[in-house]
């Protein structure tokens, strides 16, 4: 890994040797002999590593690195100096020195710190990229609609924000983020984070529908070695890895309930015990979950402790369908397409008006993330340059469509909400040869949220009771 290198250093010999050693093992070496040469060859090149002298003519380094540190994180200081005493070397830290050597110096020991400090700065780099990234996908700013009831979601987080930032100590209240599929629950969380006080730290998320009950233990509070068969070395949970920052629950309701005895634990505690540990660890994490499933139905069958929910739910956001965001759906449909535009080349496409009927039209049972996939395939497809309905392909789902025509509707027809529920999922059954899993996916639902409600209408898999 070549780097650039700035020796500041007044010993001419002392200089020319590690410059020379340095080149040889293909970095590019530059020599400043005072603490004014030494910032404007800084100022000039920018280099990866500074090695710097504390004994200099006009000065002594410790001004050069505070100098360096007053706009420069990124570049690696090293002090450098004959007095090995353990007060300089805690004020070159102070400073903002990544590291010092007291001379004499080894040739070896200089290379291998360069080599660890320029890795070490690549690393850093890369997540300072990811995380430039992830703000700019993230915050309010990206939340896109001017319909009353986003507005309403977007003034309740500003308003939650400000509170946050008043706060003088302890983690902020849990969120719970509640809506269907396909509204943005993850965007709403991301909003909460990045434009926060905790932006600065990690935003960790995890799915706790993806994961079975032992691994996803595992994986939020973390594990000591030996604790189970596999674990061959110690691990870190999630809870532990958000300390300061944010943990993102998704798909909440489908937690087990052993996870949520422990995660109610660390909720009440702010504290963390990994699986097979027998200590535990403060952490200060903003916990927000996110559902889309009746948690209220789950909490009233058992299958959701109370007392979670309530602790969850300290702060609720209700994210509203698209369907009720109806004049939204162009202003979405136009900002996708923006995107699609740059990412296949195609700065022709335009949306005509037979396309912004359908779209309006549409009931849209996917919400945002179905209407960003539309606008995709209609970008990859649409042949010329005019998005037409029939470049959208616009289809109902089945379930909105199946036997609706034989549905009785009125308020004196008897049909009841838990009524639809079950004729919907006896329709899905049915279809699919009784796989619960195609039914699932059909219904746009997870499996276990499925098999709670067949368990609810007391159906098997044929639709039969």
């Amino acid at each position: 890994m070549a780097a650039t290198i700035l020796i500041v250093e007044d010993e001419s010999l002392v200089a020319r040797n590690l410059a020379r050693f340095l080149d040889k093992r293909g970095h590019s070496a530059t020599i400043a002999m005072t603490v004014k040469q030494g910032l404007a060859r800084y100022e000039e090149m920018r280099p990866d590593v500074a090695l710097i002298d504390y004994n200099l003519p006009d000065g002594n380094g410790m001004t050069l690195i505070k100098q360096i540190r007053q706009h420069d994180r990124a570049t690696k200081l090293v002090m450098i100096t004959a007095h090995g005493s353990v007060a300089v070397a805690v004020e070159a830290m102070k400073a903002g020195a990544d590291d010092y050597l007291t001379k004499p110096v080894s040739l070896e020991e200089v290379g291998l710190l360069v080599e660890r400090l320029v890795s070490q700065g690549q690393v850093e780099g890369s997540l300072a990229y990811y995380r430039r990234k992830e703000e700019d996908r993230s915050g309010l700013d990206r939340i896109i609609g001017e319909s009353p009831s986003i507005q309403a979601v977007k003034q309740r987080i500003g308003q939650i924000l400000a509170m946050e930032a008043r706060q003088v100590s302890g983690a902020p209240p849990a969120v719970l983020i509640t809506g269907e599929t396909g509204t943005g629950k993850e965007l709403i969380a991301r909003a909460f984070h990045f434009d926060g006080p905790r932006r600065n730290f990690p935003f960790v998320e995890i799915n706790c529908a993806a994961l079975p009950e032992n691994l996803l233990e595992s994986e939020l509070f973390g594990h000591e070695r030996g604790a189970f068969t596999d674990a061959k070395e110690r691990r870190v949970g999630l809870i532990q890895a958000a300390d300061r920052g944010t943990l993102f629950l998704d798909e909440m309701g489908e937690m087990p309930l052993l996870a949520q005895a422990k995660l109610l634990k660390v909720l009440e505690d702010g504290k963390v015990r990994p699986v097979g540990g027998t200590h535990e660890r403060s952490v200060d994490v903003r916990f927000v979950a996110a559902t889309n499933v009746a948690i209220a139905e789950r909490v009233r069958s058992g299958e959701f402790r109370t007392d979670l929910y309530y602790r969850l739910s300290g702060v609720s956001i209700e994210i509203p369908p698209l369907r009720a965001r109806e004049d939204d759906v162009l202003l979405l449909a136009e900002h996708f397409l923006a995107e699609h535009r740059r990412r296949y080349g195609r700065p022709e496409l335009v949306i005509d008006a037979s396309a912004e009927a359908a779209l309006r039209r549409h009931p849209w049972a996917g919400n945002v993330r179905e209407l960003r996939n539309t606008l995709e395939q209609a970008a990859l497809l649409t042949v010329g340059g005019r998005i037409r309905a029939t470049d959208l392909h616009l289809r109902e789902p089945p379930w909105l469509t199946s036997g609706a025509a034989d549905m009785p509707s009125g308020p004196d027809s008897g049909v009841t909400l838990a009524s639809i529920e079950r004729d919907l999922i006896v329709n899905a059954l049915n279809r699919v040869g009784g796989n619960v899993s195609l039914a699932a996916k059909e219904l746009g639902i997870s499996r276990d949220t499925l098999r709670y409600r067949m368990d609810k209408h007391k159906l098997r898999r044929d639709g039969s009771t």
